[in-house]
């Protein structure tokens, strides 16, 4: 199983589906997961 990415959209293709929650940590603003939250959008 890969488990390195070059990028977050290429970690997500082929997993999102309509109606899913998604859960994604961080700590305050420096732990924002903003490329993650651009690839789901």
């Amino acid at each position: 199983m890969k488990k390195v990415y070059t990028n977050a959209t290429e970690a997500l293709d082929g997993l999102l589906k309509d109606g899913m929650f998604i859960s994604a940590g961080g700590f305050g603003l420096c732990g924002i997961p903003e490329l993650l939250i651009d690839a789901i959008v």
